[in-house]
């Protein structure tokens, strides 16, 4: 099925589209260290620490660099990747157009991302691991908001329109077909399955649903309502999540049964972090990076 950028218009604002609609909140990228139960280790580390827009991190598959978006004084979104060894951060690519959201490819061959194009249409690309040879993925379908892959050729897309909608498409053939409308910007999959999360709006309440990419109409199941405010959920195993809101983390621990809920297990107020974001767990489940706007002097 094809989209059309006009879609674009009124659509809701995602990070996306933030070079359109003005300038985006200072954000930075903390890492803090998970011990087993998904507890909190070390206080949280500032590793990118500067004024602008510092946000969507994704590790890379040997654990060793997170890949990012940053702004900075040429106003262009573009990849950035953080070598967790030595701290150093490299520019990935510098191009005309904006990118967002570098997700590694499940290759292994480099990283995909939403680029917003020169006649603003929201597309998915890939790029080498360095940066170079762009190449159009799913030439049909726009706007894409965000998306996380499934396998080799599957993906799960946020499309913009009324309302937003979950798609899966296939590399492949470039087509994609819509499980579920009125979704949330968190995509993520689960950990020992084929299974996938995402966030539904249901009645004015937002939940955590899971849906299988391999049956037709997705086999949705629902897991469970999320706290006020949370917008962004991780998966450290195939039962174990977390989500943040304001100041806190919080953990779910599906392995509880009928009993399992959101429990708050860190607050970082006194850090000077708030409205916490975007998250991300290492491959070994040792690190989490979480987006958030620091108090700045």
């Amino acid at each position: 099925m094809r989209r059309t950028i006009g879609w674009l218009v009124g659509a809701a604002l995602t990070a996306t589209s933030l070079a359109a609609q003005g300038a985006p909140p200072s954000t930075d990228i903390y890492l803090v260290r998970l011990r087993a139960g998904a507890t909190i280790g070390d206080p949280p580390e500032n590793v990118t620490h500067r004024p602008g827009y510092d946000n969507q991190p994704a590790f890379t598959p040997d654990g060793k660099a997170i890949l990012f978006t940053s702004i900075r004084a040429d106003a262009q979104a573009d990849v950035y990747r953080l070598d967790l060894a030595t701290r150093a951060i490299a520019r990935l690519t510098d191009t005309p157009e904006s990118e967002y959201s570098p997700t590694p490819l499940p290759t292994g061959s480099g990283f995909s991302v939403v680029r917003v194009e020169r006649d603003s249409a929201q597309r998915l690309w890939a790029f080498n691991a360095q940066g170079g040879a762009p190449v159009l993925l799913l030439p049909g379908i726009a706007p894409v908001g965000y998306h996380v892959w499934l396998d080799d050729h599957t993906l799960a897309l946020f499309v913009l329109g009324h309302p937003n909608a979950l798609e899966i498409a296939d590399t492949r053939t470039g087509e994609g077909h819509a499980i579920a409308h009125d979704i949330g910007q968190s995509l993520q999959r689960v950990p020992g399955g084929n299974r996938f999360s995402f966030l539904q709006r249901d009645h004015g309440v937002w939940f955590l649903d899971t849906a299988d990419p391999s049956a037709p109409d997705g086999d949705i199941q629902r897991v469970i309502a999320m706290p006020a405010g949370a917008g962004y959920v991780v998966w450290i195993s195939p039962t174990m999540a977390l989500t943040a809101t304001g100041t806190e983390l919080l953990r779910l621990d599906r392995a509880a049964g009928a009993g399992a809920r959101w429990t708050p297990i860190a607050d970082f107020r006194e850090e000077g972090l708030r409205n916490l974001s975007r998250l991300a767990v290492s491959p070994d489940g040792n690190w989490l990076a979480v987006v958030a706007e620091p108090a700045r002097p």
